[in-house]
């Protein structure tokens, strides 16, 4: 399936986990890192998400943290902005930009949004002690999108080292595995 369209499969199971986030002390699976700066990590890099997808270089502002308020709706419109814009199959095509001179293939891009919508909507449900669903279609493209881009995102420190998961484990888990995640983590 286009990953156009899996953008728009992800998406309501996250928002569902956003709704559900009950605080924002939590602990999460990733390292150091609570439901708050999991949230403000969010609505850093959404919009410079969403510029990738028209195409636009726009750079990340200052990390400020943005919980104050109602933050709730502000995340839930960031992560509807950027899958809109990435629900646009024109967003797929060609090279785009994450905020710097260096192009990228757009789909490599877009696979990675797949990623944080699924691993960081993990993230935030585990932290909030739900066992989200996502579509199978959607889990095996966000493990190939791993797999595709794991050296590079361990290089970068987007991914911690593997961690082992049995072969036969379902895709989810493999996925988290290769993501540097456990995933029997709890809090």
């Amino acid at each position: 399936m286009d990953g156009h369209l899996l953008i728009g499969i992800a998406t309501p199971v996250t928002l569902k986990i956003v709704d559900g986030i009950d605080s924002l002390d939590a602990p999460t699976p990733c390292t150091g890192w609570d439901v708050r700066a999991l949230v403000n990590h969010l609505l850093h890099w959404g919009p410079v998400l969403a510029a990738a997808a028209r195409k636009e270089a726009l750079a990340p502002g200052p990390a400020v943290d943005r919980t104050g308020g109602d933050w709730r709706a502000l995340l839930r419109a960031q992560i509807d902005a950027t899958a809109g814009a990435w629900s646009d199959p024109a967003a797929w095509e060609g090279t785009t930009r994450m905020g710097g001179p260096m192009e990228l293939p757009a789909d490599l891009i877009g696979g990675m949004v797949l990623g944080e919508l699924v691993l960081h909507g993990w993230d935030l449900a585990r932290a909030s002690r739900v066992d989200p669903h996502w579509d199978d279609t959607l889990v095996l493209r966000v493990y190939d999108e791993i797999a595709r881009c794991a050296v590079m995102g361990r290089e970068m420190g987007v991914y911690a080292a593997e961690v082992p998961v049995l072969a036969s484990a379902p895709t989810l888990a493999r996925a988290l595995g290769l993501s540097g995640r456990d995933p029997a983590w709890t809090p």
